[in-house]
């Protein structure tokens, strides 16, 4: 694509300096989540745990999202779903679902 050149460009040692410092950031975030409301605690503890165990940060925020969509349909807080999140998570189960698509066709 246009920005594989550029990217190519940033050394290693850049990128995983970069990841450690968005990491911490997010870290210091953990205090400011209502752990006592499991249809916002659990979303945001699977995107903490699942981006490091797949090794992908996109796996993680997806797990988060659906989770927080289908937590809130599951508690009754449907309505609180924003219309940016449906389309997100539509997105995501996209994502999550094309590979096994494709192994299942193939």
């Amino acid at each position: 694509t246009f920005v594989t050149p550029i990217v190519g460009i940033v050394p290693k040692e850049a990128a995983v300096a970069a990841l450690v410092l968005v990491g911490f950031l997010m870290m210091t975030q953990i205090t400011e989540i209502d752990w006592k409301a499991p249809e916002i605690a659990i979303p945001a503890f699977l995107t903490i745990v699942v981006m490091p165990f797949t090794y992908s940060v996109a796996a993680g925020i997806g797990a988060g999202f659906l989770a927080y969509v289908v937590l809130h349909i599951v508690v009754g807080k449907i309505k609180e779903i924003h219309l940016l999140m449906w389309l997100v998570g539509a997105l995501f189960v996209v994502y999550f679902a094309i590979d096994p698509i494709s192994r299942w066709i193939s």
